[in-house]
C-alpha cells in the first residue's frame, strides 16, 4: 500500500510544481525582449553606451538560434564594431572583409565597407581608406536607409580631416547637415565641421554654434562625439586666453572621458589639459595630466600631435625647474615624437597624392580601352566600305596615337612630380631629410675614395615654438622660408643642404677643416640673427644654435657624423642657445668650442629684446 501511496503522492507533487511554475516560465519568456528590440536598442547606443552595447551583443549572440539569416550578418557586423570600439584594427578588418564579400543584404554590405574605410583611418592606413571611400561613395544610389548614407558621408568626412584635406573634409560635413536634420546625424556633422574650421583657422567668433553642437549630440545620445566638442571649445577659448574656462570645461567632464576607455579621446583630453595648466603656472597639475597622456598613447599606436604635446609640456615643466638632466630627456622624446607626427603628416599627404594618380590613371585606362574599343567597332563597319572610309580610318588610328603619346606625356609629368615632392621639402623648396641623406651618402664616399675631409653643420632654430605661438604659424613658416634661402646662397662649392624636420637644418661641407668649417658656420649663425621679419607683420629676433664635427675625428660614416654634430647641437641648446659647439674628439662630451657673436650682434639681439 504504501508504494502506489507514495507514487501517487509524487505524481502530485510534480503536478502541483508544474501548475505552479510553467505558468511563470511562460509569463517570463514573454516579457522578455524580441530578438528585433534587441537589435534596435543595440543599434541605438552603439557609439553611445560601450558598456550597454556590449551586454546587448552578448544577449543577442545567446539568441542566434532564433534569428534569421539577415539578422545573422547584423549580429556579425555589430560583433566587428564591438570589437574596433576597443581598438584592435588588426583583428577586426579581416572579420569585416569577409563580411563585406559574403552579406546578402545589400545595406548589410555596404555598413560592413563604410566601417572598414573607418578602420584603415585609424589605422593609419591611409592609402586603403582613401581606395575604400571610392568604393563606398559610388554604391550610396544602391542603398535604402538614409542613415547609412550619413555614416558613408560622415567617414568621408572624418578621413579627409585626418589626411588634411580640411576643405574637403569641411564639405561633406556640410553635405550631412543640408541634407539631415536629426541630431545624431547633425552631432557627427558639425563634430567633423568644427574639427575642420579650427585647423583651417577658421572658427566662428560667437561660441553659441558650438554649444548648440554639444547639446546635438547630447540628445542623440553621442557623449563620446559631445566631449570631442569640448575639446575644440576649450582650444578656442584658450586661444582668447579664457584658460580658466578651458581648464573648467574639460575638467568638470574628465571622469565622463575616462568612463568611455576610449584611449584616443582620453590621451588628447589629458594632453590640451596639461598644456593649458603649464600656461597657468600649475606645474604639478600639468605634469600629472602630461604623464598620464602619456602612459595611455601606448594604446594609440601612433604617434600623435596629443603625444608630441605631452612630451612638450614635460620638458617646458622640467626646463622651468631647472632639471636639466630631464629637460634634456624630455626634449629629446619631444623631438622623436614631433618628427615621428610630421613623418606621418607627410605620409598622409603622400597616399592622398598616389590615390588621386591611381584614380587618374584608371580613368584614363578607361577612356583608352573606350576609345580602342570604338575604334574596333568602326573597324568591322568599314571592312565593307569604299577608300574614303579606309582614309577615315587612318585619321582615327593618327588621331588614337596623338592621344595615348599625349595620356604618356602627362603620365611622365606626373611621375616626375612625385619624385619632386618626395625629394624636396614642401614649404622651404630644399632637400628633405630622405633625400639629404642619399646625397650625402654619395658624397661621403666619393671623399672617402678621395681621402678629401667633410664637415656636416646642424643647426636648430631657437624657440620656435615660441615664434609660432605668439606671432602665428604663418610667421614661422615665413622664418623657416628665409632660413632655407639663406642656406641656398651660402657659397661653398658642392655643399649638401637639408631640413631634417621641423626647424633642423643640416650642411654638408666637403673640402673643409674643423676650423673652417667653424668658421662657416659662425657666419650662418650671424646671417640667421640678421634675418629681416618685418615682412610677417612684426619684428623679432631669430637665433640658433649649432654643432659642428668633420670626417677626421667621426669618419665618413653619416650616422656617426649626425650624432656627433647632434650632441654637439644639443650643447649649444643647454649652454645658452645661439652659438657654435665643435666636436674635437675623445669619448666623453667635450668643451665646447664657441664662437662669440660680433659687438654688431650683440647690440641688434639687445635691441630686439628691449623692443
Amino acid at each position: 500500500m504504501d508504494g502506489p501511496l507514495t507514487m501517487r503522492s509524487g505524481f502530485r507533487t510534480w503536478l502541483l510544481w508544474a501548475a505552479l511554475w510553467v505558468p511563470v516560465a511562460m509569463a517570463a519568456r514573454a516579457a522578455s525582449p524580441s530578438v528585433t528590440d534587441l537589435f534596435a536598442q543595440a543599434e541605438s547606443i552603439r557609439s553611445a553606451e560601450p558598456a550597454r552595447f556590449s551586454a546587448l551583443v552578448d544577449a543577442l549572440q545567446r539568441r542566434k538560434q532564433e534569428m534569421e539569416p539577415r539578422q545573422r550578418e547584423q549580429l556579425e557586423y555589430l560583433e566587428a564594431y564591438r570589437l574596433a570600439f576597443s581598438g584592435n584594427y588588426d583583428a577586426v578588418i579581416p572579420r569585416l572583409k569577409a563580411l563585406a564579400a559574403s552579406a546578402k543584404d545589400d545595406d548589410i554590405r555596404f555598413r560592413a565597407n563604410a566601417l572598414l574605410v573607418n578602420l584603415y583611418t585609424k589605422s593609419r592606413r591611409f592609402a586603403e581608406s582613401l581606395r575604400q571611400l571610392g568604393n563606398v561613395l559610388p554604391q550610396m544610389d544602391r542603398v535604402s536607409d538614409p542613415q547609412l548614407k550619413v555614416h558613408a558621408l560622415v567617414e568621408a568626412a572624418y578621413l579627409h580631416n585626418e589626411i588634411g584635406q580640411y576643405g574637403l573634409g569641411l564639405q561633406y560635413a556640410e553635405r550631412i547637415l543640408s541634407e539631415h536634420s536629426d541630431s545624431r546625424a547633425r552631432c557627427f556633422a558639425e563634430y567633423l565641421k568644427y574639427d575642420a574650421m579650427m585647423n583651417l583657422a577658421t572658427m566662428p567668433a560667437d561660441m553659441a554654434p558650438l554649444d548648440d553642437a554639444i547639446d546635438h549630440c547630447t540628445a542623440g545620445g553621442e557623449r563620446l562625439l559631445a566631449n570631442h566638442i569640448r575639446v575644440i571649445v576649450a582650444r578656442a577659448m584658450a586661444a582668447k586666453h579664457k584658460r580658466a574656462e578651458a581648464i573648467a570645461l574639460l575638467r568638470t567632464h574628465l571622469a565622463e572621458v575616462e568612463s568611455f576607455r576610449y584611449p584616443y579621446l582620453a590621451v588628447l583630453v589629458k594632453a590640451t589639459l596639461a598644456e593649458l595648466l603649464f600656461e597657468r603656472g600649475d606645474l604639478k597639475a600639468a605634469e600629472t595630466y602630461a604623464s598620464e597622456a602619456i602612459a595611455l598613447s601606448g594604446a594609440v599606436g601612433t604617434s600623435t600631435q596629443s603625444l608630441v604635446g605631452a612630451y612638450r609640456t614635460m620638458y617646458r615643466i622640467a626646463e622651468r625647474r631647472r632639471d636639466t638632466e630631464t629637460a634634456l630627456v624630455y626634449y629629446r622624446r619631444f623631438a622623436e615624437a614631433d618628427k615621428a607626427y610630421l613623418n606621418e603628416v607627410k605620409a598622409r599627404e603622400l597616399a592622398y597624392q598616389i590615390v588621386r594618380q591611381e584614380t587618374f590613371e584608371k580613368s584614363e585606362q578607361i577612356q583608352r580601352l573606350g576609345s580602342q574599343n570604338q575604334l574596333l567597332q568602326l573597324q568591322r563597319k568599314l571592312e565593307s566600305k569604299s577608300v574614303q572610309n579606309t582614309r577615315l580610318v587612318v585619321v582615327l588610328l593618327t588621331m588614337l596615337l596623338a592621344s595615348i603619346g599625349y595620356w604618356a606625356y602627362r603620365t611622365k609629368r606626373t611621375q616626375m612630380m612625385f619624385k619632386r615632392l618626395a625629394q624636396t621639402d614642401a614649404l622651404t623648396g630644399i632637400g628633405n631629410r630622405s633625400h639629404f641623406s642619399i646625397q650625402s651618402e654619395r658624397l661621403l664616399a666619393q671623399c672617402a675614395r678621395n681621402e678629401q675631409e667633410v664637415a656636416l653643420v646642424m643647426f636648430d632654430l631657437d624657440h620656435f615654438k615660441t615664434i609660432n605661438d605668439r606671432y602665428g604659424h604663418a610667421a614661422g613658416d615665413q622664418v623657416l622660408v628665409r632660413v632655407a634661402e639663406l642656406c641656398r646662397g651660402l657659397d661653398y662649392r658642392n655643399a649638401v643642404v637639408g631640413r631634417l624636420g621641423g626647424e633642423e637644418f643640416a650642411l654638408l661641407l666637403p673640402g673643409m677643416s674643423l676650423a673652417q668649417a667653424v668658421e662657416a658656420a659662425e657666419d650662418c649663425r650671424q646671417r640667421v640673427t640678421r634675418i629681416d621679419t618685418s615682412g610677417t607683420g612684426h619684428r623679432f629676433l631669430v637665433t640658433a644654435s649649432f654643432g659642428v664635427t668633420t670626417t677626421a675625428l667621426a669618419g665618413y660614416q653619416l650616422a656617426r657624423l649626425f650624432s656627433l654634430a647632434d650632441r654637439m647641437l644639443y650643447r649649444s641648446k643647454h649652454d645658452g642657445r645661439n652659438q657654435v659647439s665643435a666636436y674635437e674628439g675623445g669619448y666623453s662630451l667635450p668643451e665646447r668650442r664657441t664662437v662669440p657673436a660680433s659687438g654688431e650682434t650683440a647690440r641688434r639681439e639687445t635691441q630686439e629684446q628691449e623692443s
